[in-house]
């Protein structure tokens, strides 16, 4: 249910559908201490953008998706913070970049849902002054609904349980013109990876865990569902993966510092589905040079304690993708995918 129309051109899969520029540096990240050389990551976002959209100018790259009239969310992951997240050096140099445009701070704010999550990240340490910083469940507790719009949900029961509803988070609803989206590089136990489309899903409505209380779940066809819904198709209008770290195993969280690796990378396009294919591979690519079952196994005796890289708590679901292309949000076909790859 929604009173939103679609834009002309929706955000996604935007004007660069099948995209997807990767931009890696060896010395975006220290894998020992974790910390980002902010220097690297602005070279890295200048690189990107300049590449996707092919305007030599930073300035005009941004403008391609922004204007100083906007309100811009950028949505940002933090379910495995403080270790694995959007990085605040990454999100800051897209805020960076929204100022130089004309785009003034007090119309720009970093969102996400779980306040308790983000507290752990510590953004506004790293962004200027006006930035909002500002979690839908944030002054209220876990489970309050006032953070939702009550007019923009998507209504299914999948096992007969008393609430049936997901809302959109309000800010989206009613604050946001445009929305940039920030995911992180990781494996789901439930949905096979948690990328562009399931942070911009389940990251901006409410009640999505009943979708995966149990070892089959219903992410497959959930997740495109969610992102597709006006007006979040429409004003998602950037994705930028953040991966310079990311987890490879019992995701999205990051209780296990053995399932952590470093990518090094920072990936950019319009196209959910495109940049999730890459995901995908990413992914299997890693747990392929682990030794361990694939991504797309699906055989009920791997099932088990995911502390073990060969067990998992659910059958996953990474063909969320594909059938995201179905409901148009993207290009899956690779024959018509094009990726540029970057070295800084």
């Amino acid at each position: 249910m929604t009173r939103f129309e679609p834009a002309p051109q929706p955000g996604m899969p935007g004007p660069y559908p099948g995209h997807v520029v990767r931009v890696h540096s060896l010395r975006s990240i220290n894998e020992n201490s974790d910390a980002v050389d902010t220097q690297i990551v602005r070279q890295m976002l200048a690189a990107g953008m300049h590449a996707l959209t092919g305007e030599r100018r930073s300035e005009d790259a941004w403008a391609r998706f922004i204007s100083p009239k906007d309100v811009v969310g950028i949505k940002v992951n933090c379910s495995g913070a403080p270790r694995i997240c959007s990085r605040p050096e990454v999100v800051a140099g897209v805020v960076e970049n929204l100022i130089a445009i004309g785009v003034p701070a007090s119309q720009i704010w970093i969102y996400e849902r779980f306040a308790d999550q983000m507290r752990t990240v510590n953004y506004p340490a790293h962004l200027p002054s006006g930035v909002h910083v500002e979690a839908a469940e944030g002054q209220y507790s876990r489970g309050a609904v006032l953070g939702y719009d009550p007019r923009t949900y998507v209504e299914t029961s999948f096992f007969g349980e008393d609430d049936t509803r997901s809302n959109l988070v309000r800010m989206a609803a009613e604050r946001f013109t445009k929305i940039i989206n920030v995911p992180n590089t990781k494996e789901h136990q439930a949905a096979g990876v948690t990328g562009c489309l399931k942070n911009i899903a389940y990251g901006n409505f409410s009640n999505v865990a009943r979708s995966h209380r149990s070892e089959r779940t219903f992410t497959y066809s959930f997740i495109g569902t969610l992102a597709s819904m006006e007006p979040l198709r429409s004003r998602t209008v950037l994705q930028i993966m953040d991966g310079l770290a990311g987890v490879w195993h019992a995701g999205p969280f990051s209780r296990y510092p053995q399932f952590r690796f470093y990518p090094k990378q920072l990936w950019f396009g319009t196209d959910p589905v495109a940049m999730d294919h890459q995901l995908l591979d990413l992914i299997e690519a890693k747990r392929k040079s682990e030794g361990v079952v694939s991504l797309f196994d699906r055989s009920p005796e791997h099932l088990g304690d995911n502390r073990d890289p060969n067990r998992n708590a659910f059958i996953r679901e990474p063909g969320h993708v594909e059938y995201a292309a179905g409901l148009g949000l993207g290009i899956f076909d690779r024959e018509k995918t094009q990726v540029r790859e970057i070295e800084i």
